[in-house]
């Protein structure tokens, strides 16, 4: 049973149910999941070459290459290698690896603490900044400058950001080290210092992007009748910030930090690359390399999950918290 929450002042009573909210949004994440597991094995099925060839020695018969492919499954039409990886998926069998023959759960779990490590630290340095930011921008005047600085700050990509952040605080200021290589059978957490330039390399754009999506709800939020009302009255501006203004705020609060998170595990791909950090980025990207499709569709798969598991969760906290009057 959800409980209920009182709307704050000014705003209008909730007149559908939160429950049926929640399973309209659990219905979309699981059809969501499954057009993701389409299109995910689509474009993998699309890339030149296949682990077969990789394999093979060089020079090799067509008939060696033909008996590789039977061999790793890959002789099958398209469709029927799909439903058979699909209906395995739903059980929770991710397959098995083209090139070392281990489930592929092993590998994930094995690189799933490290990468969450990354993203939960960069959710965590970007979650206030982006509220700060955010109310900065939306509570300017005309808002033209911030809009601009948070736009063009969002931009930039990550490997610029990394690469600038490498320069200033490893190679300028030599505060921390420019790789990230972690100590083998360690936890990330055993060494922090490795952590602050992937960190920041992720948290930065994360924080300029979420406060551009937020300064439009703080404006808003800012020119609701009770807020002025509320100034009227006069009550210090952090009461107005915290009682008028943020229960407004926390539900797209949630969706931009469920949106970031998604992105943050897309972008670790560039930023583990980049500093030899050992999470699900570059596990992605040595199996590209050697077209080793179980493990990037299984990974692939399992960051657009994260995505979609955050998007639900913010349709949780919109259901129970958001009033009535933040929608319209």
């Amino acid at each position: 049973m959800i409980p209920s929450v009182s709307a704050p002042p000014g705003a209008a009573p909730r007149t559908r149910g939160a429950g049926s909210t929640l399973l309209l949004a659990s219905a979309r994440t699981l059809f969501l999941l499954l057009a993701v597991s389409v299109m995910v094995f689509a474009a993998t099925e699309l890339l030149p070459g296949d682990a077969a060839q990789l394999r093979a020695v060089p020079g090799a018969e067509q008939a060696e290459l033909d008996r590789l492919r039977e061999e790793l499954g890959l002789d099958a039409p398209a469709w029927l290698r799909y439903a058979t990886w699909a209906t395995a998926l739903a059980t929770g069998d991710l397959g098995t690896s083209l090139v070392n023959g281990r489930p592929v759960a092993d590998a994930l779990l094995q690189r799933l603490p490290a990468t969450l490590t990354l993203v939960g630290g960069a959710l965590l340095v970007a979650a206030p900044a982006m509220l700060a930011l955010g109310w900065w921008a939306g509570a300017a005047r005309g808002g033209g400058a911030p809009t601009a600085v948070l736009t063009g700050g969002a931009a930039l990509p990550s490997a610029v950001v990394a690469s600038g952040l490498a320069a200033l605080l490893s190679g300028a200021l030599d505060l921390v080290p420019p790789v990230s290589l972690l100590p083998p059978g360690r936890p990330p957490t055993s060494s922090p210092e490795l952590l602050v330039l992937p960190v920041l390399s992720l948290a930065l754009p994360t924080a300029l992007f979420g406060a551009g999506l937020l300064s439009g709800a703080v404006a808003d939020a800012l020119r609701r009748p009770h807020v002025a009302d509320s100034r009227r009255r006069g009550n210090p501006a952090w009461r107005i910030a915290a009682v008028d203004v943020l229960p407004f705020l926390l539900a797209p609060l949630t969706r931009v930090l469920a949106v970031s998170a998604g992105g943050l595990v897309a972008a670790a791909t560039v930023v583990e690359t980049l500093f030899g950090y050992p999470g699900l980025g570059s596990l992605l990207v040595a199996s590209l390399a050697s077209r080793d499709l179980p493990v990037v569709q299984a990974t692939a798969v399992l960051a657009a999950a994260i995505v979609l598991a955050g998007l639900l969760l913010a349709d949780t906290v919109a259901a129970v918290v958001e009033p009535r009057g933040a929608r319209t």
